[in-house]
Formats: C-alpha cells, sequence, structure tokens
C-alpha cells in the first residue's frame, strides 16, 4: 500500500484511491464498502481521515452513505445535460439511448392559485390546466412531473396523451417555447414522489423548477420536475465576463 507515498493530505490521497478503485470495478455500482475499521486498515489511515474522504465523496455523490447501514457506491447518473441547455424530457430519454414513456396520473382545469396569477399574469377567471404525469425510460419510473399551462393557449383538440408538450405547444397552439428561466434543488425523501418512483427511503431527488416562455418573453408554461438523483446529472457552462 502507497497511499502515503506522495506530499498531499492523506485524505486526498484517499478519496483518489477510492475513486480509481471505482473505476477499475473494484467496487460495483450499489456494492457496500468494507467497514470503515476494514478499510481505514487496509488503506494505511486513521479512521478521522477516511471519514473526511468519505465525507467529500458523499457531497460529489460518488457514494451514499445510510445510517446505521454502511457505505454503498452511488450509480453513475445515466442522463446528463447542461442546464443551460433547453430540451424536452422526451428528448433527453431518447439521446441516453432510451425509450420514453407517459403514465398519466391526472389532468384538471382549475382557477389560478394566487401563484398561478403572478407567473402568467393572468386574469383569476382564466382556468389553469395542471397535468400529472410520470415519465419512464425503458419502462422504469424517472421523473415525476406536474405542469401547468393556461387553458386558453390550448387547442381544443388537445391530446394529453402526447408525450412532449414541447411538441404539443408548437404543432396545436403555435406556441414555441424558445428559452425558460430554471430554478434546481436537491431534497430527501417525498412522501408522495419518493414511492412514485419507487425510490428508497435515502434516496436524494433533483428538483427542477422552470417558467417556458416564448419569443416575446410570454409565459407559456410551467413544470416542476422531480428527477431521481442517481440517475440524473446537471451542469452550467460559465463564462467569465
Amino acid at each position: 500500500m502507497s497511499i502515503k507515498s506522495d506530499s498531499r493530505h492523506l485524505y486526498l490521497q484517499v478519496i483518489d484511491y477510492l475513486k480509481q478503485d471505482i473505476e477499475a470495478g473494484v467496487y460495483q455500482e450499489n456494492e457496500k464498502f468494507p467497514s470503515e475499521f476494514d478499510l481505514a486498515k487496509k488503506l494505511g489511515v486513521s479512521r478521522a481521515t477516511l471519514r473526511e474522504a468519505l465525507r467529500i465523496l458523499e457531497e460529489e455523490n460518488i457514494i451514499i452513505r445510510r445510517h446505521g447501514v454502511g457505505t454503498f457506491v452511488n450509480p453513475k447518473p445515466r442522463f446528463t445535460s447542461g442546464i443551460e441547455q433547453l430540451k424536452s424530457v422526451t428528448n433527453m430519454i431518447e439521446e441516453a439511448g432510451m425509450k420514453p414513456g407517459t403514465i398519466f396520473l391526472s389532468s384538471t382545469a382549475q382557477e389560478p392559485t394566487d401563484e398561478d396569477i403572478r407567473r402568467f399574469s393572468c386574469s383569476p377567471d382564466e382556468r389553469i390546466v395542471s397535468i400529472e404525469r410520470v415519465r419512464t425510460a425503458d419502462g422504469e419510473p424517472v421523473i415525476y412531473c406536474v405542469d401547468k399551462i393556461p387553458e386558453s393557449i390550448l387547442s381544443e383538440n388537445f391530446d394529453r396523451n402526447d408525450e412532449s408538450l414541447f411538441d404539443i405547444l408548437e404543432r396545436d397552439a403555435n406556441r414555441k417555447i424558445t428559452h425558460a428561466v430554471a430554478e434546481i434543488e436537491p431534497i430527501g425523501y417525498h412522501e408522495k414522489v419518493s414511492p412514485i418512483l419507487k425510490c428508497s427511503s435515502e434516496a436524494a431527488l433533483l428538483v427542477l423548477k422552470q417558467m417556458h416562455l416564448d419569443d416575446w418573453d410570454q409565459p407559456i408554461l410551467y413544470s416542476v420536475n422531480y428527477f431521481k438523483a442517481n440517475m440524473f446529472s446537471f451542469h452550467v457552462l460559465r463564462k467569465r465576463v
């Protein structure tokens, strides 16, 4: 064991060593690590050093530590997308080489809430269509979606069974979404969503809230999407100004 052969802090060496083992397949996805005692002994470091390395690996979503159970290797995300790229969920799944599907849970038209009125700049008597769906990839539930659209935007022939709302709006309502304002945050177990997506109590979710607009900056579609955090990775390109 040569983990102490370079001059960096030990915990950084431990991080690199464990990452290399994961890449090499020594530890497989969802596999449990050895106990802290055994792993620290194997690496020739203190348990405090090992814990600091594991803490950082958990922050990087490479591992997950389950209290009273152990430390496990997180599966690599199957889907990755630049957050600056506005793609439909359908396109994201197709680009990963998987077949998109939809499970429709509900579709209702209701009076707008105060938040709906603010978001869409609509009148209190304009009804808002709310669509609740689960998106699947090769039959596996991966995203829980709630989408809201002013009823006046939709055509009378609006087909709720279509896969992509982007396509529906462009084809049937002649409204093309060109950009969006997005907010993303991680959350833990969700009482309603986690069981629908077949997530364990320890699994995290990524919540993406987006207001979609057209070329004239008119709000068209507001969506709240819950992604399985272990399957999706979002990144953003930042440029110096």
